[in-house]
């Protein structure tokens, strides 16, 4: 996998699996030099690069390949996309018996022509070289099995409600010192109302959506607030200033955190019209938070999000709808505290991260055969 996806979502399983199982983590460690060092995990470096490339997959695929020989694995389970198609190859390769891939959304949802037919071939090659498979949200699997990517319903399966890992209540709380902190950082009033984007900042996270949107109301609602914490993965933030640019004194941009729990703490509402989730796991830390959330109409988000109970649903690329969803609330501090109370309550009980674990400890104790 790589140090993103391990960072935001593995370390709970990590602690956990380091207590029964030898746990290994083979990712670029070119690409983030702090992992889940002391979590119970031996650090492999792979040396993988995230966009196509014949030649240095090709290599790739055979240093998997000796590793997974050399090291005699009971079972390796990959995350993305490009990671999972070659662990779950070299795994068959190199004979190891249980071979997990979960599915976190799918790229080509936002692709055409030949790219599309590549990644969806590449989808279906990992679904027949795994033998167990994983989803992060029932509606998902349903695409996956409607499309045939996934041809059981047998193989592939969803813990609990969804959600790769859940979320932590302990961290992710309703926190007054935390917010009065981050918005003297960030210069905002103890009065605003922040909408937050928590992410990667890039085009299929709908942030130019976000932006636009955001800009057809900031003129009505002066003390609103847009805040963008994420990477900039596809130089963005120029183009959403000067799509707001009669209103850049309403944009703050706090960058890459390992701390999203400040920065929820700090807003009132949660926006991610993406065009493509897996789950969509910032809906339920937000939520659990007591923050509400806006999100696209699109699988997976529709798993993260009851419409009306615990935020509201767009339609994906409507930013008259999104906007419309974000005036709602701005205006509408009563609402915001429903569904943010009903939120958090739905976190708690459903996707908290002891359940997840649990569940993912007792998936793999059936898939060894313990």
């Amino acid at each position: 996998t790589s140090p993103l996806i391990v960072n935001f979502f593995l370390v709970p399983y990590l602690t956990s699996l380091g207590r029964k199982y030898r746990v290994s983590l083979v990712v670029n460690t070119a690409e983030e030099t702090v992992l889940a060092e002391g979590h119970g995990a031996e650090v492999i470096a792979l040396p993988i690069r995230r966009k196509i490339s014949p030649w240095n997959d090709l290599r790739t695929l055979a240093f998997l390949v000796r590793l997974f020989r050399e090291r005699r694995f009971d079972a390796v389970h990959s995350f993305s996309p490009k990671a999972g198609l070659l662990a779950t190859m070299a795994g068959r390769v190199a004979g190891v018996p249980v071979r997990i891939h979960t599915y976190t959304g799918q790229v080509w949802t936002t692709r055409s022509g030949i790219m599309r037919s590549l990644l969806v071939a590449a989808d279906r090659a990992i679904a027949r070289f795994a033998t167990h498979l994983l989803a992060d949200s029932p509606s998902q699997l349903r695409v996956l099995l409607e499309l045939g990517i996934v041809r059981s319903v047998e193989k592939c399966r969803v813990l609990g409600s969804g959600s790769v890992s859940g979320v932590d209540p302990a961290r992710f709380r309703p926190d007054g010192s935390a917010r009065a902190a981050v918005r003297r950082e960030l210069r905002i009033a103890p009065d605003a109302t922040v909408l937050l984007f928590l992410g990667r900042l890039t085009r299929d996270k709908g942030v130019f959506d976000l932006a636009q949107a955001f800009s057809s109301l900031a003129a009505t609602n002066p003390a609103a607030v847009l805040l963008l914490v994420g990477p900039d993965e596809e130089q963005m933030r120029q183009a959403i200033e000067s799509i707001c640019r009669a209103h850049i004194g309403q944009l703050r941009f706090a960058g890459y955190t390992r701390n999203p729990e400040r920065y929820i703490a700090a807003a009132d509402v949660l926006c991610l019209p993406s065009y493509r989730e897996g789950f969509g796991t910032a809906i339920i830390e937000a939520a659990a938070a007591g923050v509400p959330a806006i999100g696209s109409r699109i699988y997976g988000i529709v798993d993260a999000i009851v419409e009306g109970e615990t935020g509201l649903l767009h339609t994906p690329a409507d930013t008259s709808d999104l906007a419309g969803k974000m005036d709602m609330l701005l205006k509408d501090p009563a609402l915001r505290e429903r569904l943010g109370a009903r939120a958090r309550q739905r976190a708690v009980n459903e996707f908290n991260q002891q359940r997840l674990t649990h569940a993912l400890l007792d998936y793999y104790r059936s898939a060894l055969g313990e």
